[in-house]
């Protein structure tokens, strides 16, 4: 046959070939900035791809507390008839929760090739790190950090002088603290008062109707609290959310960061706080896989390069309480290996592989289907 002769079949797989790459491509795109490397002249045939080291995202919340006193404490008792109340302005900081979420992050400066042969259709499909995810198999999309997500719950504090909102002008004409929080009790009874009287329907001037009943009823309500505050003092609490990233190493026990009872979270080497630890131990050693006959196997030629994790217990304390313990899988305390790459340039039965985009582990491998 002339070499110049058309060949439609051929033709035909490196047209489909190409329309599914770059529908690939795509749908990566808009899906999260996948990549896919084909093998090509401008970059001589190579595939460049880097693993990941697992990297921990660590989410704390802590419920900080502030309680204080009433300016009218000390009279609480006389006036209003209860002695529970705060004496004393204080400030807390507790950690409520801890949630790690292992992710990958490039091993910086190890880069592996795979290196093609010109015709081949052989692609993989990287991270926009450039760590590897699949070959010859579009990855699903996956959610490894926590996000962005803040679960902070913020408030208003209170100045502790709501209370003047609804005093008259004998209070403010008063210089005596005792006379000031007699005239404290008796607004607090009038409005006591009213709000029985709403409920009841005694009141002199009843509401029109529902709405206006509790619009009425919630307005008597803040009064209610303000007025008992200034007695009672006041407590007001949030929910505050810090993130932290931490890169596992060798095993320790090292300051992740510190909780100060007045700053809240505060900086590893800020000794107004106390040490919040975290400690990672090596659960298991990794060893090479073995063949049929029990001895390790032997790496491929040319092999495409993977992660064979180990994990480690990783746990994180806090005045002598363990807030977080459990064994996860790491990259870095495992081991490389590899796979044939004829696996995935053979032209009559290519083979697909999909990798962890957290440790850099093979998490699947098998034969394409349907493939001429």
């Amino acid at each position: 046959m002339n070499s110049n002769t058309f060949n439609y079949k051929t033709y035909m797989k490196k047209t489909i070939f190409t329309s599914a790459i770059i529908l690939l491509a795509a749908a990566f795109g808009q899906a999260q900035s996948t990549k896919i490397l084909t093998g090509e002249k401008s970059n001589e045939y190579g595939l460049v791809y880097s693993l990941p080291q697992t990297a921990l995202e660590i989410e704390v919340t802590a419920c900080h507390k502030v309680s204080k006193k009433g300016p009218y404490y000390q009279y609480a008792k006389k006036s209003i008839g209860t002695s529970d109340v705060i004496a004393e302005d204080s400030e807390t900081w507790q950690i409520t929760d801890v949630k790690v979420r292992p992710y990958g992050v490039p091993d910086a400066g190890t880069q592996y090739l795979m290196q093609l042969k010109p015709g081949m259709t052989t692609y993989i499909a990287v991270d926009p790190d450039g760590m590897l995810l699949a070959i010859n198999k579009a990855p699903e999309a996956t959610k490894t950090k926590i996000g962005n997500t803040d679960g902070s719950s913020r408030v208003s504090w209170p100045t502790g002088k709501e209370y003047l909102e609804f005093v008259d002008e004998d209070f403010v004409a008063s210089q005596s603290s005792a006379k000031q929080a007699q005239l404290l009790a008796e607004a607090l009874m009038e409005v006591r008062d009213s709000r029985l009287s709403l409920t009841r329907g005694t009141a002199d001037a009843m509401p029109a109707d529902g709405k206006q009943m509790e619009l009425m009823l919630s307005s008597l309500k803040n009064q209610e609290e303000a007025l008992t505050r200034a007695f009672t003092g006041s407590v007001t609490t949030e929910n505050v959310t810090h993130r932290f990233t931490y890169l596992p190493g060798d095993d320790n026990k090292e300051i992740l960061f510190r909780m100060s009872d007045f700053a809240g979270f505060v900086d590893a080497n800020d000794l107004s706080g106390d040490p919040v630890y975290i400690e990672v131990k090596t659960a298991n050693e990794v060893t090479p896989p073995l063949d049929n006959k029990g001895e390790p196997k032997k790496l491929p030629k040319n092999a495409v390069i993977y992660n064979l994790p180990g994990s480690a217990d990783i746990s994180i304390s806090y005045l002598g309480k363990t807030l977080y313990s459990k064994e996860i899988l790491l990259a870095q305390k495992g081991m490389t290996f590899g796979l044939d790459p004829e696996l995935f340039t053979d032209r009559k039965k290519p083979s697909f592989a999909v990798f962890d985009p957290v440790t850099g582990a093979l998490l699947e491998i098998g034969e394409i289907k349907g493939n001429e």
